[in-house]
């Protein structure tokens, strides 16, 4: 049987468990083109919850009754391809399901003796593919700057920080517990970190960065940009990757609608440059990518954490608090037992 986790219904501001409902059907056999999978690694992110929504966007959202997307590794065990064999691992956008029959045209082949398994989804996956496309693209980190780095110990953002070290920036990072604080200073290496929780955030923050802001890497929006942005300097780079701090809201707060002129003033005065981008769009520096993250993971400069999560039926909760910032480290879903280890 295959087992799947389907949109049952759109939710309204934060997710629960029953906009979610698991199925179970027959596996579906190859055909020409099409191969048969195991799920080992599922890979949880906040982009997920977008795709929940009836809105117009960059993607398709989710229609209710289908299988909710993700990215997974998994192992062929039947083929019909010619482009992978029984026993082969491969990444693709095969969504919340254990078993699943899908085209070749959306895999590709991943070497079990490049890393382990799991970072195909992580580090040298989408996330990292995604911090090094707008740290190379549109941060353009210069030796001296200061680069801060909003949920900075989420897949995406410790990637992009020891990005910024590598490339000689003083990098200050943002997250939301001390501990997370402490791994991004210790562990990743960088300057400093700051818990917005933290009452005297503001104040920290601006101490944490007394030649201002040359690179903010936007992944959450809210407090944290609210802060950045008074210390900006001219010429300053906002990727924006990210708003997860508005994923489940309904209505703007107090003060938001407010915050355009101010910010169109900025833009203009300091000649900032904000840039939205989709990784998907950039997918053809993904293997310069790899290249580039697993060089630096070698030569010990790049180091990486993962947050898992047993079993394929603990998707939904594990996905409704990686919204609410209670991962740390990429997310992902151990779906079956990985035969490499």
């Amino acid at each position: 049987m295959n087992t799947k986790i389907l949109l049952n219904e759109r939710p309204v501001g934060e997710p629960k468990l029953e906009n979610f409902r698991t199925v179970k059907e027959d596996i579906v056999s190859p055909k020409e083109g099409e191969v048969l999978l195991k799920t080992i690694y599922m890979s949880l992110d906040p982009y997920m919850r977008g795709r929940m929504n009836d809105a117009k966007s960059y993607a398709k959202p989710v229609g209710i009754g289908e299988v909710m997307e993700a990215g997974a590794l998994s192992q062929v065990v039947e083929s019909k391809s010619e482009l992978f064999k029984a026993g082969d691992f491969v990444e693709g956008r095969t969504g919340w399901q254990d078993n699943p029959t899908v085209n070749e045209k959306k895999l590709r082949l991943i070497d079990p003796k490049m890393a382990p398994l799991s970072t195909s989804i992580g580090v040298l996956g989408m996330p990292g593919t995604t911090a090094y496309v707008g740290m190379h693209n549109f941060a353009k980190p210069q030796k001296g700057e200061t680069l801060v780095v909003s949920a900075a110990s989420g897949a995406v953002g410790a990637t992009v920080g020891q990005i910024g070290k590598i490339y000689g920036c003083r990098v200050v990072g943002v997250a939301g517990t001390e501990d997370k604080c402490e791994f991004t200073k210790t562990e990743l290496g960088f300057d400093e970190c700051v818990n917005y929780k933290d009452p005297n955030f503001k104040e920290k923050l601006k101490s944490a960065c007394p030649d201002g802001v040359d690179i903010y890497w936007e992944n959450v929006g809210g407090i944290t940009f609210d802060t950045v942005m008074p210390i900006l300097n001219d010429y300053a780079r906002i990727p924006v990757c990210g708003l997860i701090s508005f994923y489940n809201a309904t209505s703007l707060k107090g003060g938001e609608k407010d915050r355009l002129p101010l910010l169109f003033r900025q833009i203009l005065t300091k000649r900032m440059m904000i840039k939205g981008f989709i990784v998907f769009n950039h997918y053809d520096q993904r293997e310069e990518s790899i290249i580039a993250l697993s060089k630096w993971i070698n030569e010990g400069k790049m180091k990486y954490k993962e947050d898992f999560v047993e079993g394929l039926e603990n998707a939904p909760n594990a996905f409704i608090g990686l919204l609410n910032g209670k991962n740390f480290g990429k997310l992902v879903v151990k779906v079956n037992s990985d035969p490499t280890l």
